[in-house]
């Protein structure tokens, strides 16, 4: 919304818009063309949109590299240790708070739909599910870590970095070895 009014769209326009359905809301603050085709990702893009400073981490990283059999129910979302999350309406997110470097660590930034998201690497995901396995649970690493290996071109060696700055090398190095 304040991008619309910044660009001289009175409030009053947006609603009209909205009720003569030429722009849908997708969540509080957040619209679109009604006639642009469907969003690929929407609660990733609206994610981002509502929390520019936050990256999307765990099983919905897990799920948008195709690395999990499992749907998030929520959108799991990292922020930097103290920062202020704004509350969404519209979906449900689960936000995790991160310190230094491993907030920063293993960031990629993906074009959906017209939006930049920021989005963990695959390696870096798989470090912290093996960090929060006991929060997660260790089967969703293990299915990861299992699919990773067996795409056929997995990086251990930035597998294993990301391990060290997650402060979890030694519990993956025996499951890395036993699948390669």
């Amino acid at each position: 919304m304040g991008e619309v009014l910044r660009r001289g769209v009175s409030r009053h326009m947006l609603y009209s818009m909205v009720a003569d359905g030429s722009l849908e809301r997708l969540s509080r603050g957040v619209y679109r063309l009604a006639e642009l085709d469907p969003i690929a990702n929407p609660d990733l893009v609206t994610v981002a949109q509502r929390m520019p400073g936050g990256v999307i981490c765990l099983i919905s990283a897990l799920a948008f590299h195709r690395l999990t059999t499992q749907i998030p129910h929520v959108v799991w979302v990292a922020i930097r240790r103290g920062a202020w999350a704004p509350r969404l309406d519209w979906p449900p997110v689960r936000v995790m708070e991160y310190a230094e470097p491993a907030y920063s660590a293993g960031v990629e930034v993906h074009d959906l739909d017209g939006v930049r998201v920021r989005i963990y690497s695959p390696e870096k995901t798989l470090a912290d599910h093996f960090k929060y396995r006991n929060r997660i649970g260790l089967d969703i690493a293990l299915e990861g870590l299992r699919l990773y290996i067996g795409s056929g071109h997995p990086k251990i060696d930035e597998l294993l970095s990301m391990a060290r700055i997650c402060r979890v090398e030694k519990t993956m190095m025996p499951y890395v070895e036993a699948l390669l």
